[in-house]
């Protein structure tokens, strides 16, 4: 049985849809519990408040990889419901679908990414 190419394509941008919808929730539930470890006093003992410091500043980074993360994440989602996922967002040329397999929110097709395009 042969697909037409549209439903090709919207079978590909329902599958990426879902993929990235699982990645956000992850994301956000990882975010969550790093602003709950954030959110905790630190320990009256100086000694380990310096210990807890040096492991919130590593927390910090952590949580700005991940903000970093959701926001790539919901451009994309942004791109399926603009009907514009897949494009290359710099050039306009397609994003290779193995590309966009191994990294469903990416916005640039590889020449871009490597800054050729």
């Amino acid at each position: 049985l042969l697909c037409s190419p549209e439903r090709e394509g919207r079978m590909m941008f329902e599958s990426a849809k879902a993929r990235l919808e699982a990645q956000l929730a992850e994301l956000e539930g990882r975010q969550h519990r790093l602003e709950n470890d954030l959110a905790e006093p630190l320990n009256a003992d100086s000694a380990e408040r310096a210990v807890e410091k040096e492991d919130d500043e590593a927390l910090e980074a952590q949580a700005g990889l991940i903000a970093r993360e959701i926001a790539s994440v919901k451009r994309a989602l942004d791109r399926i419901a603009g009907q514009t996922y897949g494009e290359c967002v710099k050039c306009g040329a397609a994003i290779s679908p193995a590309r966009l397999d191994a990294r469903p929110e990416a916005a640039l097709c590889i020449d871009c990414a490597r800054g050729e395009g």
